[in-house]
């Protein structure tokens, strides 16, 4: 089930990829740009889209908002948002300060230069950390707050997950080739075989035997075969046996006596 939804999420993109294409070289990496530009790529099939979470602290409530590599809720440069009760956005991280690390199944996605704190983390710049992991049954799964950590002096962030399949490695196919092809041949027999049998029977009538498709010649071909393997390999008994040849005697044959016919006159 997860192998379909992954091929059908893929199937998607490749439909809409004109829209998605390129969109997450709007985000503004550091020096390893090479290898966080490789971690972005994976992440394209998520921009366009705005993801969400609310979370309630006390009587208060705080609505997140989230987009990679894009303008969220119109807040230009912001990636990362939070709303408050009273529709009061305050900006979590801006894509123009983003950090990429891929591992083998998830991407570590970090948005800095927020706004400053007013009161926490020696009212430093806000920051965001989005962990996306891989989820093989989801395209892309709901934004979720981890923690929030600003007791400290510096380096405060935001903690966010969320699961999808378009940070999962490529699943390598343990199919050799010529089982691929076999596979390939089955199917087309099958396929032959079952839509020759209804034709046969449905459209021309046949009954019997003579619902197999081409039933004529395929009889023809295993006569030939047969005939021809009775020829080569088997022996047949009323095959005339080799002519032999006596050898001429070496000794002399003796005079024959002389024929004697004096009986046969008168007496």
């Amino acid at each position: 089930m997860s192998l379909v939804v992954a091929v059908a999420f893929q199937l998607m993109l490749l439909v809409g990829g004109g829209q998605a294409s390129n969109n997450t070289k709007n985000c503004k990496l550091g020096t390893e740009y090479e290898k966080e530009q490789a971690a972005l790529k994976l992440l394209e099939p998520l921009t366009n889209t705005t993801y969400s979470v609310t979370e309630k602290v006390g009587e208060e409530s705080y609505t997140y908002l989230f987009q990679v590599c894009g303008d969220v809720d119109g807040v230009k440069g912001g990636g990362l948002v939070q709303k408050d009760n009273n529709k009061k956005t305050v900006v979590i991280g801006r894509y123009n300060t983003t950090q990429a690390i891929a591992g083998s199944d998830w991407v570590m996605l970090t948005y800095g230069h927020g706004e400053k704190y007013d009161l926490h983390c020696s009212k430093e710049k806000r920051r965001a950390i989005i962990m996306i992991s891989c989820d093989r049954n989801v395209a892309a799964g709901p934004l979720k707050v981890v923690l929030e950590n600003r007791e400290r002096a510096e380096d405060c962030f935001y903690l966010f997950e969320m699961d999808s399949s378009a940070v999962c490695p490529v699943l390598s196919s343990k199919l050799s080739a010529g089982s691929v092809l076999l596979i390939i041949g089955f199917c087309c027999l099958a396929v032959y075989l079952i839509g020759g049998f209804l034709y046969m029977r449905l459209v021309v009538g046949a009954k019997g035997v003579e619902q197999f498709p081409h039933y004529a010649f395929w009889s023809e071909i295993g006569n030939l075969t047969a005939d021809g393997c009775d020829f080569v390999c088997r022996s047949r008994g009323n095959r005339q046996a080799p002519p032999t040849y006596t050898g001429v005697a070496t000794e002399p044959l003796g005079e024959e006596p002389e024929e004697r016919d004096d009986h046969l006159l008168p007496m």
